[in-house]
């Protein structure tokens, strides 16, 4: 009798265990969604303001480059292994706030027009490609969402953060502004320390520990 009713007692705390852990992968997850879409609501007002005083081609671009992610991030599901340390959390929110505080700027490219829409175009493809390799794990804040192979992921292990680097550096270049210099700038740093919280978190997989032998290159095959 004892050991039914102790069996019946670990069943129901088992329950109650997933039942927490799963409400609160749920809260963060909401709480991560409303952070990037109050921030982007900011940024396509302030750009949309932009984009009808002068129809610039580049703040299209600049737009689309930005707006990618957000979609990604409405459709996706919630990762069960969802960090919530606050420095994660931080790193995660800063980085995606850095990029879209770019001031839009009808400034003399420092390259041809030309030049800066295949680079931004080719970023844009190049986190799009990755993004439908991903699926609907798309986040900001350092999770396992699964080991990828496919794709983008055969050269380099994270070619999303490639991509916005690549449309970054394109954007820099059709709007040099120093301030842009400087936010775009800080959304590299803040990448490579999302790199670092992520691959903390994946590591702790042996499948992520040997596509890390395979694949040695983060973001440039060859170079880093």
């Amino acid at each position: 009798m004892n050991a039914f009713v102790s069996g019946v007692q670990s069943a129901f705390q088992g329950n109650l265990f997933k039942s927490y852990t799963w409400n609160k992968v749920l809260a963060l997850d909401l709480l991560e969604r409303t952070i990037i879409f109050g921030i982007f609501g900011l940024f396509a007002v302030r750009t949309y303001h932009k984009l009808s005083a002068t129809n610039d081609i580049r703040f299209y671009l600049l737009f689309l480059s930005e707006i990618v992610p957000m979609v990604f991030l409405l459709l996706r599901r919630p990762s069960p292994t969802l960090s919530d340390r606050p420095s994660d959390w931080l790193i995660g929110v800063s980085g995606s706030i850095a990029p879209l505080l770019i001031t839009p700027s009808p400034t003399q490219p420092w390259v041809p027009f030309i030049a800066c829409y295949i680079i931004i175009l080719s970023g844009i493809c190049v986190q799009l490609t990755a993004k439908v390799v991903l699926g609907l794990s798309f986040g900001i804040i350092a999770a396992n969402r699964g080991v990828k192979r496919e794709g983008p992921y055969r050269f380099v292990r994270h070619p999303m953060y490639a991509g916005y680097t690549l449309a970054h550096i394109g954007l820099l270049l059709a709007m040099p502004v120093a301030m842009n210099a400087f936010w775009y700038g800080i959304a590299f740093l803040l990448q490579i320390a999302r790199m670092n919280r992520e691959e903390r978190v994946l590591k702790q997989s042996q499948e992520y520990r040997d596509l890390m032998k395979r694949v040695p290159y983060r973001l440039v095959p060859g170079i880093y």
